[in-house]
């Protein structure tokens, strides 16, 4: 496996890639970042790896204001600022060429599964996704936080903008702590989670955002940009998980035209570790080998017929009861 640093600019700020290539020439390239507060150094390489095994290019970035990538404030977790490194990491990819410009796939883990869902939905380049246990609504996710512990985050939110206004220093929260903590994450088994997730050498800074990141998360719904996502979508619920609910992931899968949903019996973090991850992916390399392969062009958008439409079609003049069409049905959401 070849590595290879590379820099590219977002609206004005330097961020940080890395490529990582397999011995094949001109391999399909999966684009990856991380979710909520996030460093591309905290568990994405092993998905990275399993990729590359299979002949395909992964390249994995650094938002603004984390990792390796410049800006300021540092750990400022931006839906608005996260989207623009998005767009801005794909374009660059694509002008890679180590990579096949034509072949490029979207990879996001919890926050960042609701992010490749917009960047899908607004870039029609993208032949496919993997969506791993996505944050889709915020303000479904904000109903499972104690109520006065938001209204806290709040205040603390609406404070660290002040002094941004008057150019000073920021406020800052732990990104995941105990649960009744004033926290980003602060449910059952977050802190551990999160914590084993980041190198023994980063860990002193990790734990920590901006308090004005608490403010956007409710506003942010990557369900609202589903209908447009056309490509083929992977996406991996956590039944068990805490931090988005499970009703939230069914109701985008069924939205999505070609998404497949896979529902396994596990919590938020566990698809990082051990069996779990290895299970999840196996499925995720096997999803991208089969639409990223040469011979699987992109298919086309299959609009649906509106159903006062269909129901004005012409009858037969005669003969026997035709048959019904068989159409693509979803599942609504439970």
């Amino acid at each position: 496996m070849k590595k290879v640093q590379t820099r590219f600019v977002s609206r004005g700020e330097e961020l940080a890639g890395t490529l990582y290539l397999p011995g094949t020439k001109n391999p399909p390239v999966v684009v990856m970042a991380h979710g909520f507060g996030a460093a591309a150094s905290y568990g994405l390489l092993p998905f990275a790896k399993k990729f590359v095994a299979r002949g395909m290019a992964a390249f994995v970035f650094d938002y603004r204001g984390f990792g390796k990538s410049g800006g300021e404030p540092r750990n400022w977790v931006s839906p608005r600022r996260h989207l623009w490194d998005w767009k801005a990491a794909v374009a660059h990819v694509r002008q890679h060429p180590a990579v096949d410009r034509e072949r490029v796939a979207l990879w996001g883990t919890s926050f960042s599964g609701g992010h490749v869902l917009v960047t899908a939905a607004k870039t029609p380049a993208v032949r496919c996704v993997v969506s791993q246990v996505p944050f889709v609504d915020g303000r479904s996710a904000l109903l499972l936080n104690n109520p006065l512990l938001v209204a806290r985050a709040i205040r603390e939110g609406l404070r660290d903008l002040a002094r941004a206004a008057r150019g000073q220093e920021p406020v800052y929260i732990p990104l995941a702590g105990a649960p009744g903590s004033l926290a980003a994450l602060n449910q059952p088994g977050c802190l551990e989670g999160f914590m084993a997730l980041v190198p023994d050498e980063e860990k002193a800074q990790a734990n920590r955002v901006t308090a004005r990141s608490i403010l956007e998360v409710p506003f942010y719904r990557p369900l609202s940009f589903c209908q447009d996502v056309t490509c083929p979508t992977l996406m991996i619920l956590a039944e068990n998980d805490n931090l988005i609910p499970a009703r939230s992931v069914q109701h985008a899968a069924a939205v999505v035209e070609k998404a497949r949903l896979v529902s396994l019996p596990v919590e938020h973090f566990d698809v990082y570790f051990g069996e779990v991850f290895e299970k999840v992916a196996k499925l995720e390399a096997d999803f991208l080998e089969e639409h990223l392969s040469p011979k699987k062009a992109k298919a086309p958008s299959r609009k649906k017929v509106p159903a006062k439409k269909a129901s004005r079609a012409k009858k037969p003049a005669a003969g026997p009861k035709a048959a019904k069409a068989k159409g693509k049905d979803k599942a609504p959401a439970n």
